[in-house]
């Protein structure tokens, strides 16, 4: 929408609400700047060894099983996808600790842990609430037990750091049943396997199984603050012998995995019948009763997940009145910006701020300045060879290179053959040369980029150009 207004020359009234928040800006042609000419700050992220180890919120378990959701059933999914039906997938990849990281991940959920039939489902997603909610807890509790003390004599397990207890899973708990009915389903759907919502089925099968004891480990690493967890990632070890094993082993059945059919679950919140917002739920408040955090229900959970802040009405009335105000403006035709306002508000403090919008910076080149709101214009069916001489003559810059999308059309470095035969070219034809396709018949104008030299050789930033098809 902005990069349209900004085309067409036309003006924008932006306005939104976010909450008790709102917002009304104005961008006026030649004026002042666009909408996209600022951004906002980044939304602040929790912490990874929060998310990890330490989660003192239930908006952290939250996220942590957002995460587990996009991890087990997208992006795993995803993968074993596309290395199933793309060839090169894996060139994409970059190598080193992420490449092995892919590769293991493909062993293991194309070979020791695909799925033949629910039953297998069942099993993985028991599995799955152990590593999760008993191994991971009693490993974490072995590098830190619960009279941990710091290098200060303080305890270490005190302050945001919540000390987490296994637990150990209960067939009878109906929210660790949830967990594993909802990710039982989620892995069927996966693999293509027909799901099973019965619950007394899931339930006879997953008491049968046999669960290893474990035995927590010495010389585990885990992150205690989020320094450490960005350099234990950066620490991927890289195997290229490794990458080569795993790599020969799953192209071995290359032929028996063709058949799959893999299915990639993007997360959807609003269907009750996918498992999606189940899933996410019963790993939340799993997690939560692990580190004594009160759980959250699913309408609870499906807020903090989705993101979803509850629009307010009187904070849509007020946005909807400064904004209408500032379109009788608009209306009347003042041109001067100090006549317009900017507003920001939040009625929970209470606050108002209003601004003059902020002019359209200026660039210049020789004595000629200009803003985002410029453009050279250019009409008729001209050739690439007039277009460098409109420049140079009218203009006195040297284009050095022309592009059009992501294809280039000319540039300074090309050989003097291939120049030579495109600058004898009419612009349009060149445009279907490079990009190999047919101007559409609805198309009225082609939006060029330019670099260009001054008199001196200097570089100079320039306007685009507009150029309308005969």
């Amino acid at each position: 929408m902005d990069r349209r207004c900004v085309y067409y020359k036309l003006p924008l009234l932006e306005s939104g609400t976010l909450g008790t928040k709102g917002n009304v800006q104005i961008v006026l042609p030649h004026i002042t700047e666009s909408y996209s000419s600022s951004q906002d700050p980044p939304e602040k992220t929790i912490p990874m060894c929060t998310l990890k180890n330490f989660p003192n919120a239930i908006e952290h378990t939250i996220q942590w099983a957002r995460d587990q959701f996009e991890g087990l059933f997208t992006k795993t999914a995803e993968n074993c996808h596309k290395f199933i039906t793309e060839p090169k997938f894996l060139e994409k990849q970059k190598s080193g600790g992420a490449l092995i990281a892919i590769l293991e991940g493909l062993r293991k959920d194309l070979g020791t842990d695909k799925p033949d039939d629910f039953t297998d489902c069942i099993r993985w997603a028991r599995m799955l609430f152990e590593e999760n909610f008993h191994n991971t807890i009693a490993q974490l509790l072995y590098n830190f037990p619960p009279d941990q003390k710091t290098s200060s004599g303080a305890p270490f397990w005190s302050g945001p750091k919540r000390c987490p207890a296994a637990i150990n899973f209960d067939a009878n708990n109906s929210e660790h049943l949830d967990f594993v009915v909802a990710a039982a389903n989620l892995r069927a759907y996966n693999y293509s396997i027909p799901t099973n919502r019965s619950r007394d089925f899931i339930k006879g099968h997953v008491t049968n199984i046999t669960v290893p004891p474990f035995k927590p480990r010495s010389g585990v690493k885990i992150a205690v603050t989020e320094a450490e967890a960005e350099n234990m990632n950066n620490d991927e070890e890289s195997d290229s012998d490794k990458a080569k094993s795993i790599l020969g082993e799953l192209n071995a059945k290359m032929d028996q995995l063709r058949s799959l059919n893999i299915q990639v679950a993007d997360f959807e919140k609003d269907d009750d019948t996918n498992f999606h917002m189940d899933f996410i739920t019963a790993c939340s408040n799993a997690r939560a009763s692990s580190y004594r955090i009160a759980a959250a229900n699913k309408h609870k959970t499906k807020l903090i997940a989705g993101k979803i802040i509850p629009a307010i009405a009187t904070t849509t009335a007020v946005v909807a009145g400064l904004v209408s105000i500032e379109m009788y403006k608009m209306i009347q035709g003042l041109k001067d910006v100090e006549k317009y306002k900017n507003a920001f508000l939040n009625l929970a403090l209470p606050f108002y701020a209003f601004s003059e919008p902020i002019l359209a910076p200026k660039n210049k080149y020789y004595d000629v300045e200009w803003t985002l709101w410029d453009r050279y214009d250019i009409q008729g069916d001209i050739t690439l060879q007039e277009l460098l001489d409109i420049f140079e003559n009218e203009h006195k810059l040297e284009i050095s290179m022309l592009s059009q999308g992501v294809c280039m059309l000319y540039a300074f470095f090309m050989p003097a053959d291939k120049r030579k035969e495109r600058c004898g070219m009419k612009l349009s034809a060149l445009v279907e040369l490079v990009t190999k396709k047919k101007l559409p018949a609805h198309k009225r104008a082609l939006v060029l980029e330019i670099c260009c030299n001054d008199s001196e050789g200097e570089d100079v930033d320039t306007p685009y150009i507009n150029y309308s098809l005969p």
